[in-house]
């Protein structure tokens, strides 16, 4: 297995120390993204990457080569230490770049692991929120692991090794999972988008060239009798409302 490692720490101290740990408890080949040697410059809010295309963004030089090491490995760690009650600038930066993958998500064969560190509070509201992140994207299953490793708390090795373990299994196991409602809900709205009137040309050109626009979810993952129901009067309602 490939694994893709994003390090949203500007230093390598708890949070990278917990990334280690899960990296032992892996069998694979791992490589290394530290957001704070990329360079990327701050987004800028332009809508290029939604409206025009992704690669159109000002900044495509720094993200698309991450973006490729995404689609080509099997499974992702996204690492965070909680700054402020939020993700780093760091992350948050990488993944205001990434604003696009919203409407014209591709990763439903990926699975991902969120590690979020912090020395008070915030660890299980940043986790959330980037599990959000991911599942939008169209990421299949995401394990969050949120520790707290200040004061007189000191990280929780055995539910780093059982989450770790877990997610490696899950990993070697290639089954994909059922998605959520919630993300059946959302794969309907941009779908529903993309064939409006008003569609954004990417977002149609997306849709159509992919086909995602023929299913009621991603052809990779199978939907059970209920979900499949759901999610074509999900779209079917929401086709009326565009």
């Amino acid at each position: 297995m490939k694994y893709l490692i994003i390090n949203g720490s500007p230093r390598k101290k708890n949070t990278w120390a917990i990334v280690e740990r899960i990296r032992h408890n892996l069998e694979g080949d791992f490589e290394e993204v530290h957001l704070s040697k990329e360079h990327i410059p701050f987004c800028n809010g332009c809508y290029n990457c939604i409206m025009k295309g992704e690669e159109y963004c000002p900044h495509r030089q720094y993200i698309e080569p991450i973006i490729e090491k995404l689609k080509s490995c099997d499974a992702f760690i996204i690492a965070s230490p909680v700054y402020a009650m939020n993700v780093t600038a760091l992350l948050k930066n990488f993944f205001d770049h990434t604003a696009y993958l919203y409407h014209r998500p591709e990763f439903f064969t990926k699975k991902a692991i969120v590690v979020v560190s912090t020395a008070g509070a915030g660890h299980k509201k940043v986790a959330n929120y980037i599990d959000e992140t991911l599942r939008h994207w169209g990421v299949n299953k995401v394990y969050k692991l949120y520790v707290a490793c200040g004061g007189k708390d000191s990280p929780d090795n055995k539910k780093i090794d059982k989450e770790s373990e877990k997610f490696g299994k899950d990993v070697l196991s290639k089954k994909l999972h059922s998605p959520k409602f919630a993300d059946i809900v959302f794969f309907n709205v941009w779908k529903a988008m993309a064939v409006s009137d008003n569609s954004i040309p990417a977002d149609k050109e997306f849709w159509f060239n992919t086909g995602l626009v023929n299913h009621d979810f991603s052809p990779d993952v199978k939907l059970g009798v209920i979900k499949k129901i759901f999610s074509k009067g999900m779209f079917n309602i929401l086709k009326r409302v565009m």
